[in-house]
């Protein structure tokens, strides 16, 4: 058993191979059914749990202020993000286990079951996987702006807007045609990382747990992670937490993304890369936004924010297509990655 078993922070007592195949597995669910309905979503229930424990959490917040300190309210939200995120490790690695286990039943027992069993874990494994990832509805709704400002039945600005609002939690009301489509790239870019990169990543190194632990933090900081006032409450302490922990989740994921991108579109410059990746205010989000906009050759900004790639010219119809080839290819070189890192990863633990 021992010659077919990953490093037990892994996927424990699963043969090397079943990761990098179950990846394939969830991403083959996600391209034909796509997303489960919301009541049996995993991100939907972290959304739920994060949004009771936010009104809690809220309830002992100093709302009149931004800039004092409020260490009960960092305190207490930081409590209630470990609380959440406890259960969804429980969770996930109860439910791994149990696949292992299953598994090492089902190779005791020889016959058909000895060679069925991996295979049934792997698609197992997928399954529960695919709710964590999703790019397939990523990449329709980013599709979907750009054929409402387009479509030659009637696109129109309004009709852009009204589809960025599903992506963006900026106010679009006043973005022009141009700002429309630089947000939806941007979009795409930011949540190749996040959606989909990140979630592999850590399925990758610390198996089922590690993709749910990844999604919870990425949840709790776009629920929470804001400097200040957001929809009518005070997240600058309450959520201080949330954004630093999906800053540490996502750093290694973000640089991933930005290195994928620049090798499917070629003649990159890390050094541009790195540069322009710091514009933005956030550690890791512009490192794939700027490797979309070197990629594509197109200035991307966020209106009285950062501009990335100043000096190229603005995105047109066709960039959006481009970009979502650009990071469809990424995806592809991530999966080939994904099919070694597992048995190498369960070579060195041999060593």
């Amino acid at each position: 058993m021992d010659s077919l078993t990953l490093v037990p922070l892994a996927t424990h007592a699963l043969p090397a191979w079943v990761p990098g195949a179950a990846v394939l597995v969830a991403l083959a669910v996600d391209r034909w059914w796509g997303e489960p309905r919301e009541r049996w979503h995993p991100v939907v229930w972290m959304g739920t749990c994060l949004g009771w424990l936010g009104r809690r959490v809220q309830s002992v917040t100093r709302q009149h202020s931004e800039t004092a300190r409020d260490y009960k309210a960092f305190w207490l939200g930081t409590s209630a993000w470990f609380a959440g995120a406890a259960l969804v490790l429980i969770a996930a690695w109860g439910l791994q286990l149990g696949l292992a286990w299953a598994l090492a039943a089902a190779l005791g027992q020889g016959g058909w079951l000895h060679f069925g069993g991996p295979v049934l874990a792997m698609l197992l494994l997928g399954l529960l996987l695919k709710p964590l990832l999703a790019w397939a509805l990523l990449r329709s709704e980013v599709l979907a702006v750009e054929h409402a400002l387009s479509a030659t039945d009637g696109g129109s600005l309004v009709r852009g807007r009204e589809r960025l609002r599903w992506l963006v939690s900026r106010d679009v009301a006043g973005l022009s045609e141009t700002q429309v489509r630089e947000s939806a790239i941007e979009t795409l870019a930011e949540n190749l990382n996040d959606s989909v990169v990140a979630p592999i990543f850590w399925f990758v190194l610390l198996g089922l747990p590690g993709a749910a632990l990844f999604r919870f933090a990425n949840t709790a900081d776009a629920m929470w992670g804001y400097p200040g006032i957001y929809q009518g409450h005070n997240w600058a302490w309450a959520g201080k937490w949330a954004a630093r922990a999906d800053d540490v989740l996502g750093w290694l994921p973000a640089r991933l993304t930005a290195l994928l991108l620049a090798l499917v579109a070629g003649g990159l410059s890390l050094a541009q890369l790195r540069s322009e990746a710091r514009r933005t205010a956030s550690p890791n989000s512009g490192w794939p936004m700027a490797a979309m906009a070197l990629a594509l050759n197109v200035r991307l900004g966020k209106p009285g924010g950062y501009v990335l790639h100043a000096g190229a010219r603005t995105p047109l119809v066709q960039d959006m297509n481009r970009a979502v080839i650009y990071a469809s290819k990424a995806l592809l070189a991530l999966v080939l990655i994904a099919q070694a890192a597992p048995v190498l990863i369960a070579f060195l633990g041999r060593a």
